[in-house]
């Protein structure tokens, strides 16, 4: 393990992986950068195996290595694992096992999730690995495991066991401190003698509550203090209070005192703690619930076509090409286009559609959705960890690891919190034994206890992470895909929404939408006619003709002759019939007249469409408007937006009159028209420039790099995979309502996420100064410590269930 604090000041040989160098000139840049750096003596890059070599004579630190790479424009590979932790209870724990794997040499970022108990570290793999931080996190006194499809099996089973032996060792201390309580307070034979109290107080305190010993002397061990330590404490301090009065009552006698017991405040402490414990258990395990749901869509086993015969395979032994069968009701195993047959898909699981999606041959299927009705063939085109459901799983996965800004004034507290308790609760003691009223001894370490008890690290721990995987799953149920908790934090804040018009408010591709029959013709002559010579064509234009004549179940004939005329349109011949199929120009250009028609035409390009034109024998008889047609959803989002006070512009190639046309029919009121491709990423900036937090809405490839410019880049999921990986969020339904949801789920998070800090942090700085007595003096009660721990158990659970409120709020 190479442990920064334990590295050698002595010669020692470092090899990093640099990416991003491309030639000999790379290679310089990158040794010239690294032998600026003091302490480095020798320098050497390997272009083909992309790897630094160095010596140095003193410790380098990470940052300074990465820093000096990055300054020339090239990066080191790093790597990024997720592994589960177990053992840790409270933000204290989280804090103990961040610091321990932040100090090994080669580890570049560390994230833990307290609720998820998992932690992901970022890292340069040539330097430190799993090897390392198992050691590490071993050192602190806890277990990690890597993750895999069986170490989800045993980690369910794993949760399982925990809480039936919570729930065990809860139902004993329970039935014990209730006895007790009675025999405390009773005088029933046998129950209040106080040796058999010390019997029945003995095994609550070191049965049912060893899990606080172990966890406060592994933390001990460290020189450290957590959640464990307090519980420890406190009910220590009660339980050998009542011994020493059991055993030895001259002590407290000798000094004018009466010995009492509290054997029934250390048991229900106990009780009410394992209460909690359980209670919390059980809600966390319900904030990883869309998780489980995405895993538990994974199919086990498919049938593929092999040597022509049909065979039921393990899912991990599809490949890529395989022809698998699906039939009726089942579960479509991996990513593929069909190659025969129709049906009915169930995609609700990725996207949150409700209503089915037919698929015919030649569409893309995904893995994890349920076939309905037909049977059908696909071809395998991604599998394992490559389909759809998988990067969903992943991205959710990354997101629920990684914090929140918000969360770091948290875990500054959480990084002192316990030491602060016990200094408090030590000189609460000494407060009330030396300036106290009679019995001052008494009153001393009750005070003592209940501040001991009351204060909560695990509420502050589990504010932040609870509600961002609760809502990074309610987001993944609804096609929302969000990268991080950054993302989901900063979605809240976004003044200007950037939405790229092509794919993204339109469909992409261009639709018949006006067909207009010149001097009596008939609408659908024409059209019958344009789409039979259009049929062979490939241009777009061409196809969204005969897509609409197909969808009239027009019968279309075979054109005789047929001549494409680049940058004009088509001619044909069809019967005894000549057609002409073109803009303006074409027609204008082959002598005929034009008269009747150019006011229509006017028209069209006013409404930023497209007029393609039909002669039959050197007669005009139809014209058609064709126009990218706004996607269902756009203009309602887009008012939705408006009136969410955020500024909606659009973004297009097209020339200003067109774009102009497209931003009134969908309402939007600042448009930037005639964009190029690289441009955009300058509009982007332009409107950082103003000050605004910016969102980019796009699909393509070349909206991947405004996407990436933006504070919140957000990836239509029917686009590419480039633009997805260069995005924040991406939205599987590639609805442009879903962007609303998308802020929408962020306000909630970010709401939910405050109330708990709110709740975490005021039943903190509220409870542990009534825990001191601070009402006292002025006529108020002293807490009692059994009903400090139910406090404490309650605060946590509160937080918890907080969290989940927002599975069941409407986006």
């Amino acid at each position: 393990m190479k442990d920064k604090k334990n590295h050698k000041a002595s010669e020692m040989r470092i090899i990093l992986p640099v990416k991003g160098m491309t030639c000999a000139s790379c290679v310089k840049a990158v040794e010239k950068a690294l032998s600026k750096i003091n302490g480095v003596t020798d320098v050497s890059v390997n272009f083909a195996s992309e790897k630094a070599s160095l010596t140095a004579s003193d410790h380098i630190p990470i940052e300074s290595l990465i820093q000096a790479v990055k300054a020339e424009g090239y990066e080191l590979a790093t790597s990024r694992l997720e592994f589960a932790i177990r053992g840790m209870t409270c933000a204290a724990c989280v804090a103990a096992v961040e610091r321990t794997l932040k100090k090994l040499y080669g580890v570049v970022s560390v994230n833990i999730n307290l609720a998820s108990s998992k932690a992901v570290v970022e890292y340069i793999p040539t330097l430190t690995g799993f090897e390392d931080f198992k050691k590490a996190v071993k050192a602190q006194g806890y277990e990690a495991e890597a993750i895999t499809e069986a170490f989800i099996d045993r980690e369910k089973d794993s949760r399982e066991r925990e809480y039936r032996e919570l729930l065990l060792r809860f139902r004993v201390s329970a039935v014990i401190s209730a006895l007790i309580l009675i025999g405390s307070f009773t005088s029933i034979p046998l129950l209040s003698n106080w040796y058999i109290l010390f019997v029945l107080a003995t095994v609550v305190q070191f049965w049912a509550g060893m899990r606080f010993y172990k966890g406060a002397w592994v933390a001990i061990k460290h020189l450290s203090t957590n959640m464990n330590t307090l519980i420890a404490m406190g009910t220590s301090a009660a339980y050998l209070y009542s011994v020493t009065a059991t055993f030895f009552p001259g002590v407290f006698e000798s000094g004018g005192l009466k010995a009492h017991i509290y054997f029934d405040t250390s048991a229900i402490i106990i009780a009410l703690i394992l209460l909690g414990r359980l209670l919390e258990a059980k809600a966390k395990g319900k904030t990883s619930e869309a998780m489980r749901k995405l895993i538990g869509l994974q199919a086990k086993t498919a049938k593929v076509v092999r040597d022509g015969n049909e065979a039921e395979i393990p899912i991990e032994d599809v490949s890529v090409g395989d022809t698998v069968i699906v039939r009726p009701g089942e579960r479509i195993p991996v990513d593929g286009i069909v190659t025969e047959g129709y049906s009915s898909v169930d995609e609700s699981m990725l996207t949150g559609e409700s209503l089915p999606v037919e698929k015919a041959t030649g569409d893309t299927v995904f893995g994890g959705t349920i076939n309905k009705f037909g049977s059908f063939k696909l071809k395998a085109t991604r599998i394992g960890s490559d389909t759809a459901l998988a990067q969903i799983i992943r991205l959710v996965e990354e997101a629920q690891g990684s914090k929140a800004p918000i969360q770091r004034l948290a875990d500054r507290i959480a990084s002192i919190f316990v030491p602060v308790v016990i200094i408090t609760a030590t000189i609460t003691f000494a407060i009330w034994y030396f300036l106290g009223p009679e019995p001052s001894f008494t009153r001393a370490l009750m005070n003592f206890i209940a501040v001991l008890i009351i204060a909560c690290p695990c509420a502050l721990g589990l504010a932040t992470p609870t509600a961002i995987m609760v809502g990074t799953g309610k987001g993944a149920e609804k096609g929302i895909l969000i990268r991080n908790a950054e993302a989901l934090e900063t979605a809240h804040r976004i003044q200007t929404i950037v939405l790229d018009k092509t794919g993204t408010i339109t469909r992409g591709e261009p639709e018949l939408t006006d067909i207009i029959g010149t001097d009596g013709s008939d609408k659908n002559t024409v059209l019958q006619l344009s789409a039979s010579a259009e049929k062979v064509s490939e241009h777009p234009l061409a196809e969204a003709i005969v897509r609409k004549a197909e969808e009239l179940g027009l019968d279309l004939r075979e054109p005789e002759d047929f001549e494409a005329i680049p940058g004009g349109g088509i001619r044909a011949k069809i019967g005894n019939d000549n057609l002409f199929i073109g803009n303006l120009s074409l027609l204008k250009k082959e002598g005929i007249d034009l008269s009747n028609v150019s006011e229509v035409v006017k028209k069209l390009s006013s409404e930023g469409k497209t007029a393609v034109l039909i002669s039959v024998n050197n007669e005009v008889k139809g014209v058609f408007g064709i126009a990218d047609s706004i996607k269902e959803g756009s203009v309602e989002a887009i008012s939705e937006l408006k009136k969410m006070g955020v500024e909606v512009v659009m973004l297009t190639g097209d020339n200003e009159r067109t774009a102009s046309r497209i931003a009134e029919l969908v309402g939007i009121d600042r448009f930037f028209a005639e964009v190029l491709p690289e441009g955009k990423v300058e509009v982007v900036k332009k409107l950082k420039d103003e000050n605004r937090i910016v969102a980019m809405v796009g699909d393509g490839i070349n909206d991947a790099p405004a996407l990436a410019e933006a504070h919140v880049g957000i990836a239509i999921g029917t686009g590419t995979d480039i633009a997805m990986e260069a995005s924040d969020i991406t939205l599987i339904k590639g609805d442009l309502r879903s962007v609303v949801e998308a802020i929408k789920l962020s306000k909630l998070t970010l709401r939910t996420i405050k109330q708990n800090l709110f709740w975490a942090f005021f039943y903190n700085v509220v409870g542990i100064p009534i825990a001191a007595g601070i009402l006292y003096p002025f006529g108020g009660p002293l807490l009692n410590p059994v009903f400090a721990s139910a406090a404490m158990a309650f605060s946590s659970i509160s937080v918890v269930t907080n969290s989940l409120r927002l599975r069941k709020k409407r986006l």
